[in-house]
């Protein structure tokens, strides 16, 4: 019965930890849709904070400068971080998940790219 009670726990938490999961990547890919149908609509750029979203949120030219980011404006992440760059170029106008390493760490970003070709993401 006790071994019944532990499967049934770790059951439970799976599911849960799954589903906050969803719940995540569904808010962050709606962030991302909402920043980019803003720009596409002609929202000015600099309405938009990088902090006001949970996980915060980035605008960066299709050349790598970063627009909008919590430290890395006017930097340009293709000079200082290429793989990332990398990553960040599939994205697409329909929005894609992208994996990379950052600063040794495995990271999960929705991007997606507007009417102009800025790129716009959020991720974990």
């Amino acid at each position: 019965m006790k071994r019944l009670a532990l499967i049934l726990s770790l059951f439970t938490v799976h599911f849960v930890v799954a589903g906050a999961w969803a719940l995540d990547t569904a808010a962050i890919s709606n962030n991302v849709d909402t920043i980019v149908a803003g720009i596409d609509n002609g929202q000015d750029i600099t309405t938009f904070k990088s902090d006001a979203y949970e996980p915060y949120a980035f605008i960066m030219e299709e050349q790598g400068k970063m627009l909008v980011h919590p430290t890395l404006i006017g930097k340009s992440l293709k000079e200082t971080a290429p793989p990332v760059y990398d990553a960040l170029m599939q994205a697409s106008p329909e929005g894609t998940w992208v994996k990379y390493e950052w600063q040794g760490k495995e990271k999960n970003t929705y991007a997606k790219r507007t009417k102009s070709n800025l790129i716009v993401g959020s991720g974990y």
